[in-house]
């Protein structure tokens, strides 16, 4: 494998998350929701995590042409977005039409397009150091892509109910 393609895997991975955390800001910032402020706040972080170990990462394999091992932590905070994401409290404050719904769908196909980076990423690696990391982040995000379908799910179910869509 060549230096170059790593390095330009990385850089792109480490591009991602930095978009992935801006747009997660912003829409915690532009949310009138605190409960979706907290959701989206929650996913930045995450977001930032990953741009930390992706850059250190970055660093290592620039001066030593290999992966660092990694202490990859488990993700525990995708339990505590699960918990506010089934609140009927966020359901009230979110519509289907509304930015924070836009954001989430929008966030979704973010999600997608990190997943699948990184799935074949860790598919195609050599190295056990760069396939275990780039299997850890598509999961992760995976975690992201459950919360947001989720969402996104209640949502749609709920304007279907209200307009009365179901065919019983």
């Amino acid at each position: 494998m060549e230096k170059n393609t790593v390095i330009d895997v990385l850089k792109m991975a480490i591009l991602m998350e930095r978009r992935g955390k801006a747009f997660y800001e912003k829409v915690a910032e532009q949310s009138k929701s605190s409960e979706v402020q907290n959701i989206f706040n929650i996913m930045a972080k995450e977001e930032d995590l990953h741009i930390a170990i992706l850059s250190k990462q970055y660093i290592h394999f620039d001066k030593n042409k290999k992966f660092q091992k990694s202490d990859l932590k488990s993700n525990e905070t995708k339990k505590d977005i699960a918990k506010l994401i089934l609140s009927h409290n966020i359901k009230k404050q979110i519509s289907a039409a509304s930015y924070e719904a836009a954001a989430i769908s929008s966030a979704i196909d973010m999600e997608n397009k990190a997943i699948e980076v990184y799935s074949n990423r860790a598919k195609e690696s050599m190295d056990g150091d760069e396939k275990e990391l780039f299997q850890w982040l598509a999961d992760w995000e995976k975690g992201h892509l459950k919360i947001l379908n989720d969402m996104n799910k209640e949502l749609m179910e709920d304007v279907w109910y209200d307009n009365k869509f179901w065919p019983f």
